[in-house]
């Protein structure tokens, strides 16, 4: 398996990544089956050091967790154990579902902007609607079943997810309520009740 490590505005030695390889190793090999590539990114946050972890797998799922601490190795441990908690999760779930995916996930891209935020000083009303563009990018949107896509949101400790449904190859969101469950929006019932 493939690990990036590295550091924003940090430099990370040897040892670290050392230490990162052989726990990222361990906890793929007991967790994930087959996966691709880790990517490990360590960076300051005030006074704590932040570790983010994203992991590829090859069923095209991708898992991620990050932790904050006062030292850079304790915040490792603590996204290194979030990682391997969803892992394990994920492993679960295929076992108690006999729904272990035999293909791997495919993606389609979509555009994908990122707006600058509303300016509580901006007086026009006219000119509020028009959006400022600040970035713009390709972002992959898989195709999965709903459960699928509700355990990538959950791994992947996203709010929300698009994704197109292998079902009806409609375009489909899941996404986490205020009340703790999951929501799921399917156009495809509307033009089907309608």
């Amino acid at each position: 398996m493939k690990i990036d490590v590295t550091g924003k505005q940090i430099d990370i030695g040897d040892a670290l990544r050392t230490h990162v390889s052989d726990s990222l190793n361990a906890s793929m090999d007991k967790y994930a089956e087959r996966p691709t590539e880790a990517s490990v990114i360590f960076s300051r946050d005030r006074h704590q050091f932040k570790c983010e972890c994203l992991t590829h797998l090859s069923t095209g799922m991708k898992a991620q967790a990050s932790g904050k601490a006062d030292d850079i190795y304790a915040a490792f441990d603590m996204a290194s154990e979030r990682l391997a908690k969803q892992l394990r999760r994920y492993k679960r779930r295929l076992k108690n579902h006999h729904n272990e995916r035999t293909t791997p996930v495919t993606h389609f891209e979509a555009a994908s902007f990122v707006i600058e935020a509303e300016d509580e000083g901006v007086e026009d009303a006219s000119e509020s609607l028009q959006p400022v563009i600040i970035a713009e990018s390709k972002t992959a949107i898989p195709t999965l079943s709903v459960g699928e896509a509700v355990l990538q949101m959950e791994i992947g400790e996203e709010p929300i997810l698009m994704f197109r449904n292998e079902r009806n190859n409609e375009i489909s969101v899941v996404y986490r309520r205020p009340d703790g469950n999951v929501g799921w929006i399917d156009p495809s019932q509307t033009q089907q009740a309608g």
